[in-house]
């Protein structure tokens, strides 16, 4: 039943939105139009807002943000409203010269909103001569970390959770054939976190949009992943006393590196957990004896520990969903930003969903798992959960190409998530044979939301957090990897990550660590340098 039913939506979908932008009120002119001519071109439901050339060298975009020695390209600005209280902004760079024949899709981060999350992964796109596009997800005026003005806007909740990156892509193609007289050869969509989300639904309700999709950390139960960040800003300030200072974050993942770091394939040397699914740490080892100090945990502190452990829990004691992971503690995005307010004095980090269904007066105190996760999931699961009932099939069956990383130590989307979604894609096509002809999981020891961490984290050209690699080279680039897989035939049997000196290339390499295919990790050999790549192989099991 849950099966056709995810039919009937996805068919729903897709009827609905082809409807929507199948009838432009152009024809493609034999020669490739100029940029500023853009700004006359007719779509349906779309006002193209600006198109304007941008010459080659230094440009800031609204980011403030200079970018080095771009080259020549057409930025064009445009705004889709396809249904009543559906503004979705989109923009594209169509590079002027030696474009490959590739459109690049990019995806947001949180609420959307803003275009600022996406500039990065454009400007690699821009340079491998991609006509690259980014949309705020019709979410505006949120931002990434508010979304508070979207109360009372259920159309708005529609294109951030399902339709806006389709919507873009459409544009974004039919922008591009105007500008260039031909349609791409191939389509590529990059994102991570809600742009993990957006290419997941990308891949499952739209799988004609791209020939090779590469997410990370993606969000797929989108209320329940809200609803972990209320359960541990209550844990953190529900009691006065219970809130865990960064320093001790800090105590927290040294203590858990100690405990668990040398454990399966890590390395007592490494500076993270590589495998945080063998570890078993408790955080009580770390109670103070006597009185506190900067160098052990109140009894207090030790309950908020076990509570972002454990995870959501129901009042009879059983589980909702999954905790965050020993290692995660401290670093970019810690579990300090979980205890913090993100947006409004007192609130919990993306907050505002809640208000959606529960009113603009929402309190996080009052919130009760049992009786209001039900409500949340029937009113916002239609627009938010899209991801954990749609199907790969006509993807896979089309040759698309699904690339999945996700780090070990991500405190904002849980790896266990990721993991999980990738277990049902082996379930589902007959065994990690059949599933790994289409898609592959890299699980990032060490490596936070996105990037950054302790671990190897540069590893991906179209990634903002993750930093640009030195190379383009398929054995060092997840970007390129998917690339050469879709365009070459030859699937990623590793990926070899890099860790900076400070995290500035320009200090050299500390380390390197290979990424496997999940369920594979990377075992050292027993020879050589541990921060040598070449001294580990992939393997299951050692």
């Amino acid at each position: 039943m849950a099966d056709k039913r995810s039919r009937a939506f996805r068919m729903k979908l897709l009827v609905s939105t082809a409807v929507a932008f199948s009838a432009p009120f152009w024809s493609a002119p034999s020669w490739a139009a100029g940029c500023e001519e853009l700004a006359n071109l007719r779509i349906a439901d779309t006002t193209i807002k600006s198109a304007e050339s941008i010459p080659a060298g230094d440009y800031a975009a609204s980011d403030k943000v200079t970018r080095k020695d771009m080259p020549a390209f057409c930025r064009v600005v445009a705004s889709v409203s396809a249904a009543p209280d559906s503004d979705v902004g989109v923009e594209i760079w169509l590079p002027k010269d030696q474009w490959k024949g590739v459109f690049h899709g990019n995806g947001s981060g949180g609420y959307g909103g803003l275009f600022v999350l996406s500039y990065g992964a454009m400007e690699a796109g821009v340079k491998r001569g991609y006509a690259s596009a980014t949309t705020n997800m019709g979410t505006a005026p949120a931002t990434p970390l508010n979304g508070d003005p979207l109360v009372g806007h259920p159309q708005k909740w529609k294109d951030w959770g399902l339709l806006s990156t389709h919507e873009m892509t459409v544009v974004g193609k039919a922008i591009g054939k105007a500008f260039y007289g031909e349609d791409p050869k191939h389509s590529y969509y990059s994102g991570c976190s809600t742009g993990g989300q957006e290419g997941l639904i990308e891949a499952q309700y739209f799988p004609d949009d791209y020939d090779g999709i590469l997410i990370g950390a993606p969000v797929v139960n989108r209320t329940m992943g809200h609803a972990a960040a209320v359960w541990d800003y209550r844990a953190a300030n529900l009691l006065p006393g219970h809130k865990i200072s960064d320093a001790k974050l800090t105590l927290l993942t040294k203590a858990a590196v100690a405990a668990c770091g040398g454990k399966n394939n890590g390395l007592k040397s490494d500076p993270f957990v590589a495998d945080p699914t063998g570890c078993d740490f408790d955080p009580a080892t770390l109670t103070c004896q006597g009185a506190d100090s900067a160098e052990c945990l109140t009894s207090d502190e030790v309950e908020t520990a076990k509570a972002f452990y454990s995870g959501p829990m129901s009042d009879a004691g059983k589980p909702l969903y999954y905790g965050w992971l020993p290692g995660s503690e401290a670093g970019p995005f810690n579990w300090g930003f979980l205890e913090t307010p993100a947006n409004a004095p007192g609130d919990p980090a993306f907050g505002g969903l809640f208000k959606w269904v529960f009113g603009a007066n929402w309190n996080w105190r009052d919130f009760d798992f049992d009786r209001d996760m039900p409500k949340l999931d029937a009113e916002l699961g239609p627009s938010l959960n899209g991801a954990m009932t749609g199907d790969m099939s006509a993807f896979k069956a089309r040759g698309g190409k699904l690339v999945i990383y996700q780090g070990w130590a991500d405190p904002l989307v849980v790896p266990f998530q990721t993991v999980t979604l990738y277990n049902g894609l082996l379930k589902q096509f007959g065994g990690l044979q059949e599933a790994q002809n289409f898609a592959r999981l890299f699980m990032v020891p060490g490596v936070a939301h996105c990037g950054g961490g302790a671990g190897p984290n540069a590893f991906n050209s179209a990634s903002v957090a993750g930093g640009i690699p030195p190379s383009t080279d398929p054995g060092h680039d997840i970007f390129s990897a998917m690339i050469h897989w879709v365009e070459d035939g030859v699937a990623p049997t590793q990926v070899v990550a890099t860790k900076y000196v400070d995290g500035k290339p320009a200090n050299g390499v500390a380390m390197q660590r290979p990424l496997c295919p999940y369920p594979q990790r990377a075992w050292y050999k027993g020879d050589g340098d541990t921060n040598d790549a070449a001294n580990f192989t992939c393997a299951v099991d050692k």
